[in-house]
């Protein structure tokens, strides 16, 4: 727990300067250092010869009396009075301004000291409880924050004694009394009863001698000379803390009106935290909401890298309607998407996560990328007449080399090319997701090794300050500066490509959030693809063990003959058996071996545990115990049963 300073802004703090000795003024005090919490002992008394202390609230009692003893006129009182409103409109104004917990603490604390206390302690419920929620249980106080006021010698030098503030070095020799960290509140206690009242009490008073060593801890009270007050901070439910404010024996003691002063400070500092600990518990919804809408983690297919941005709108509107995704497809080939909902908050993201859910399942069902975009427009009409997004939808094919690409109202993606040419792909604009009865084109284009594909949204090219079309070629002549530094025969990292693409926005260039991702095509030679169609016969499985061995023979893999052989007689005889049309198989060599086998039935196979008479039902228990990985994928033709074996 540290403490930390408290003095005004270029100000005299305790000696009044000339022109203001007449009469006092309330004043806010700025944030200073910090040291270690404690209550403060008495404090040497300022020279008061030269003027009235300039940081006490004044009495504005009618009829009292000053500290000398003479009766204050009429119009001191009046004077006082209007002090005192400034103040607490200045007090309430700078707690009002923050936003976080520590923010609105730290204002509280710092237009309490030294304008109407020489010290004061800030006691927050732990845990403390979120909106209607019901608060856990023992009810227990935690000191949250302590600033104070000290006179020392050391820095008197440059000034009359008492013109300047300082706060000494905490411990054992300064003989101060240092207050509990933590209190739990006993049911039916002194100190319970006290913040039930929610009233603020002076702390001389019967109910405060008590409450107050329970606050502050066993054996510890209010230093002798001092003056407290204890103030319930109750937000818009219960109680959820305390402040002790606390004035040493040089100051003018608490009275009825500061009672009143008090309340004010505790009523606007605890509706602020009570907001402060709802937005926090807002954005963090707000946080995990966009993350799990976001994939975790990019896959890793073959014959491509990946990379991904993504950056809220502002901090205060930290949900939107961006997402990015890489989908895994049959034949080693990856569907890549980026999507814009329109807006961004809770809503935007509900629906972006609908329609990633969506393109997700259709983008496994292997339909065409016009359709898959069909489909979407489709479920956004579903989900009401005004949800509409942007969306490209991206299919690459390392084997091929080929690239398919249908867009709905998207902003163009743009392909890197390995020589350091940026190029904005044309593709068919198409209209937004959600409009409905419009129909969607794909164009197939050539995708070389070593070329990248950035998909974005717009709030990456286009802002206040400039359009789209300007920000779409701000960003080619980035790429094509960045290619250019590493040479025309090697592309830049994908990771720092991505980040210096986002160093190109400025300051206000953002308006809207931003997703982004970056594809690397490596591809997959000719000579590592060995590609067969077979027919549905019986011989099939045996002719698949041959090729399968030549391929394996051809490429040094030889080793993995006799597993590779296994399972691929495994999974061709089971696609003859319900097959009407030619077999596909297809080896693929990278990292890894992988095994495809193709055909029209749209039946995915399903492993079971054989019983000891069957002849059959054993093949898929085989392909689970030797392979690496296996799958079936359902295709528009039928389907795909896939295994990986290692390679070293």
């Amino acid at each position: 727990m540290t403490e930390h300073p408290t003095s005004h802004e270029g100000r005299q703090p305790l000696a009044a300067r000339p022109q203001e000795r007449a009469r006092p003024r309330q004043q806010e005090a700025p944030p200073g250092a910090a040291a270690t919490a404690a209550i403060p002992g008495p404090s040497p008394v300022p020279n008061t010869a030269k003027g009235p202390v300039p940081n006490a609230v004044p009495n504005p009692v009618p009829g009292a009396v000053d500290a000398a003893g003479p009766a204050v006129d009429p119009q001191t009182l009046a004077r006082r009075e209007g002090d005192r409103l400034r103040f607490v409109g200045a007090a309430t104004r700078r707690i009002a301004r923050g936003i976080d917990l520590d923010e609105i603490v730290l204002g509280l604390c710092r237009a309490s000291v030294p304008t109407f206390s020489d010290a004061i302690l800030v006691y927050l419920r732990d845990p403390l409880p979120v909106g209607d929620e019901r608060p856990a249980t023992p009810f227990v106080l935690r000191l949250r924050r302590t600033d104070r006021l000290r006179l020392t010698d050391e820095e008197n030098d440059g000034g009359p004694e008492g013109e300047r503030l300082r706060l000494p070095v905490a411990g054992s020799q300064a003989g101060l009394l240092p207050a509990a960290d933590l209190c739990e509140i006993r049911a039916g206690g002194a100190l319970a009863e006290v913040l039930r009242g929610v009233r603020p009490v002076f702390g001389d008073s019967a109910a405060a001698r008590v409450a107050l060593p329970e606050l502050l801890g066993a054996g510890r009270t209010v230093p002798t000379g001092h003056r407290a007050i204890l103030a319930p901070l109750r937000g818009r439910r219960r109680v959820i803390g305390a402040a002790v404010f606390l004035r040493g024996p040089e100051r003018p003691p608490f009275e009825a009106n500061d009672l009143l002063v008090a309340a004010q400070l505790a009523t606007h500092t605890a509706l602020g935290i009570d907001k402060a600990v709802l937005y926090g518990r807002e954005a963090y919804i707000a946080d995990e909401l966009q993350r799990t809408m976001l994939p975790d983690s990019l896959p890793q297919p073959t014959g491509v890298r990946l990379a991904s941005r993504y950056l809220p709108a502002a901090e205060t509107a930290r949900v939107g309607g961006d997402w990015y995704d890489a989908i895994p497809l049959p034949g080693s080939r990856v569907a890549l998407v980026v999507g814009d909902v329109m807006g961004h908050s809770m809503t935007s993201a509900a629906i972006m996560g609908q329609l990633r859910t969506t393109a997700q399942t259709l983008a496994g069902l292997d339909l065409p990328p016009q359709e898959v975009l069909h489909h979407l427009d489709e479920q956004a009409q579903r989900l009401g007449s005004d949800r509409m997004a942007t969306c490209p939808y991206a299919v690459y094919d390392p084997v091929a080399h080929r690239i398919t690409i249908a867009n709905a109202g998207h902003p163009p993606p743009v392909l890197l090319h390995l020589g350091g040419r940026a190029e904005v792909l044309r593709v068919p604009p198409g209209a937004p997701i959600g409009v409905g009865g419009v129909d969607f084109e794909a164009v197939e284009l050539d995708a070389p090794a070593g070329a990248t594909l950035l998909l974005y949204t717009d709030g990456l090219v286009e802002s206040r300050l400039r359009d789209v079309w300007t920000g779409i070629e701000i960003l080619r002549e980035r790429l094509a500066t960045t290619a250019q530094l590493t040479g025309p025969d090697h592309s830049p990292p994908l990771e720092a490509l991505c980040d210096d693409v986002l160093d190109m926005l400025g300051p206000g260039d953002r308006d809207d959030d931003i997703a982004l991702l970056a594809a690397r095509f490596d591809g997959i030679a000719p000579s590592d693809v060995a590609y067969w169609f077979l027919e549905p016969e019986d011989a099939a499985p045996g002719r698949a063990r041959r090729l399968a061995r030549r391929a394996l023979s051809r490429w040094g893999l030889d080793d993995l003959s006799d597993e590779v052989e296994l399972l691929v007689s495994e999974v061709v005889t089971n696609a003859v058996r319900y097959a009407e049309r030619p077999v596909t198989l297809r080896l693929l060599r990278t990292d890894i071996l992988r095994c495809e086998v193709g055909d029209d039935a749209p039946q995915l196979p399903r492993q079971r545990r054989a019983r000891e008479t069957d002849e059959g039902g054993r093949g898929l228990f085989l392909v689970n115990r030797l392979a690496r990985r296996w799958g079936a994928t359902r295709l528009s033709t039928g389907k795909v049963v896939w295994f990986e074996m290692a390679t070293r």
